[in-house]
């Protein structure tokens, strides 16, 4: 897949393409129906499929103080539109210059004159251009506009919104139904004190900005993706206040991990269950105790999750 930081230098060697249109936080089922729908109606029209998505949540520009944490990094979320099979992404800065700009002016110069755009699709509620004049009816009078209806899950429209609600709940299924994956987070592993090694736990550290939406404090059952493989993690998220932690930490214990060193690697946790708080104990020992009976847990609900 083509990746293209703002269509100015762009020069596309195609007559026409097919443009899908949103800011793709997440990339949930909602998006997944959206991207497919492109790849569907460019492959019928031997044209190529044409991702047009932002650097930021329009929110953070348009209303800082209520703009919602993302739940990916836009790298994230390169990376699944990317497994999704589109020719190309095309990432706009959103700035006050974008913000301001006339939905005439948006569609004539990047959908019809860097893209080339012959249909767009589009999300029921989705809307461009300043004051959000570039509705899915504006849109139909100038060009082939395709409208992808809600998608719901057990009766629950599947929005960013709803998944940011889940993960801040710490409901691991329900963001998992919406989202069409476990949620994750993808970071890099960093050193820490390295107190699980003295229990018989050791954990990678993991270090991802608190800028992103985030689950509770707690115990997770996850699956980590590392360089060497994937195996079964325990995930602690939480400040550790049974050694006196004073910032929130994430740390995860890989069950039957061989022992090469991750420091700088990059890993994927997907959390499937949330398995309890966080607690703070009274010795090392409760400690060392309940982590082994969260291991053997996590051990338990991973091999129920993988098998059926």
């Amino acid at each position: 897949m083509l990746i293209h930081f703002g269509p100015d230098h762009l020069q596309p060697e195609w007559d026409g393409s097919v443009v899908c249109i949103g800011t793709f936080d997440g990339v949930h089922l909602g998006h997944q129906a959206l991207i497919k729908k492109t790849i569907e109606l460019a492959h019928q029209k031997q044209f190529p499929s044409i991702v047009l998505t932002f650097d930021r949540h329009p929110a953070e520009v348009l209303a800082p103080d209520n703009a919602p944490l993302p739940i990916n990094t836009l790298d994230q979320n390169l990376e699944l539109i990317q497994s999704l099979g589109a020719t190309a992404a095309v990432i706009l800065p959103f700035n006050k210059k974008l913000a301001e700009c006339p939905a005439e002016q948006f569609y004539q110069t990047i959908l019809k004159n860097h893209l080339r755009a012959k249909s767009i699709v589009i999300g029921h509620d989705f809307a461009f251009g300043h004051n959000r004049q570039g509705t899915p009816e504006w849109l139909n009078q100038r060009i082939e506009t395709h409208i992808i209806n809600p998608i719901l899950v057990d009766n629950t429209r599947v929005s960013s919104s709803q998944i940011r609600r889940a993960i801040i709940a710490g409901d691991c299924e329900q963001s998992t139904k919406l989202l069409g994956r476990p949620f994750q987070i993808k970071a890099p592993v960093v050193s820490g004190q390295q107190l699980g090694r003295t229990l018989g736990f050791p954990t990678a550290n993991i270090a991802r900005s608190s800028q992103l939406c985030s689950l509770p404090h707690g115990i997770y059952a996850c699956q980590a993706k590392t360089p060497y493989g994937t195996f079964t993690a325990a995930a602690s998220i939480g400040t550790r206040p049974t050694v006196q932690g004073t910032h929130p930490t994430i740390e995860a214990f890989l069950l039957d991990y061989p022992g090469d060193s991750l420091y700088g690697h990059l890993i994927t946790l997907n959390f499937h269950h949330r398995l309890r708080d966080e607690l703070k104990f009274n010795s090392l020992d409760e400690l060392k105790s309940q982590m082994s009976v969260d291991v053997q847990q996590t051990r338990d609900l991973i091999n129920f999750a993988t098998s059926n």
